[in-house]
């Protein structure tokens, strides 16, 4: 079955969900199917962030750019090519994040390192992210069942509903495979059945059901989400590439970015990718977890909300806000 008619399928099958709880996220990257249920930015949802000490980024941008301790090149607050804290920023104050799950960063060629906040999960979450520049792409084929794509697209779901979804896809592989096994299988003669020949038949399907249903579950385990960094006229390129066909895509639409980038004629749901992957986690803890969010993952926004501020006061200053 292929993945876009299962989704489809799955979508139709759907009971309309409850609304959204006020703070909860739905999909990521596009625009809100209802708008009123958006906190507004300027409501500052950076400002209630559980994070470390910023006073060495505030010592760090008085005394201006540093050199990266690796490549030397002139840098302010870290190195975005190398991954580390420039010479003026002690590696010991930057909060350092685990993350319940491995993140793959795929970026496109064309994306300016410097303005791209992929590096910030990088250097927050150095054990837990990976970032790949296109087309060099990981080999997704055989880890679909514990794999998802945050991307917009007709078929995206929901946090809440992802990690049932890779449990019917492969659901779906287990009984397409069963069917292709016993397609294989002679065909016996037929013969008279007995009353003790239904009952065990009926306990195989069961025994055969249950254990369909465990490695279900072992199975369809969320291990690695992948993001796409990129400007979001650059992404058809990377969004159609084959190696990425049938993975379940996830959106979040109840949040509006904060990000000082923001592409002119493009919703202010489309997040920065810094972004994305911080509200994915914090669903990901609420939804699928099932645990209180006591910010966890605030520290993956340790240089976002700093540069925010800044970018925030420079405008303040020249008249802008």
């Amino acid at each position: 079955m292929k993945i876009k008619t299962f989704m489809q399928e799955y979508k139709m099958s759907q009971k309309t969900p409850p609304p959204i709880k006020e703070g909860e996220d739905e999909k990521c990257n596009s625009r809100p199917e209802n708008p009123q249920s958006i906190a507004p930015c300027n409501e500052d949802p950076l400002q209630n962030l559980h994070l470390a000490s910023q006073e060495v980024l505030e010592k760090a941008q008085q005394n201006g750019r540093s050199r990266c301790p690796k490549c030397t090149a002139s840098r302010m607050f870290y190195c975005y090519t190398c991954y580390v804290p420039v010479e003026a920023v002690p590696i010991g104050e930057i909060p350092r994040v685990k993350l319940p799950l491995k993140i793959d960063i795929i970026k496109h060629p064309n994306e300016t390192d410097g303005k791209s906040t992929a590096a910030h999960a990088k250097m927050l979450a150095h054990e837990d992210v990976t970032i790949y520049t296109y087309p060099c792409i990981p080999e997704y084929e055989d880890q679909k069942h514990e794999i998802l794509l945050v991307f917009p697209g007709p078929d995206s779901v929901s946090v809440a509903n992802s990690v049932m979804c890779l449990q019917k896809y492969m659901k779906s592989n287990i009984h397409s495979t069963l069917d292709d096994d016993f397609a294989d299988e002679p065909t016996p003669k037929h013969r008279k059945h007995s009353f003790q020949d239904a009952e065990a038949s009926n306990e195989t399907k069961l025994s055969r059901s249950n254990k369909d249903q465990e490695q279900i579950k072992m199975k369809a385990k969320l291990k690695t989400v992948v993001f796409i960094d990129s400007t979001w006229n650059q992404t058809n390129k990377i969004i159609s590439d084959e190696r990425l066909q049938g993975l379940v895509q996830v959106e979040l639409t109840t949040r509006k970015t904060c990000f000082w980038r923001h592409q002119k004629g493009k919703p202010d749901t489309y997040l920065s990718t810094i972004e994305a992957i911080y509200y994915f986690l914090k669903d990901y803890h609420m939804h699928i977890l099932k645990k209180d969010y006591e910010g966890e993952y605030d520290n993956l926004l340790f240089f976002f909300s700093f540069m925010c501020k800044l970018v925030k006061k420079a405008k303040q200053s020249a008249g802008k806000l």
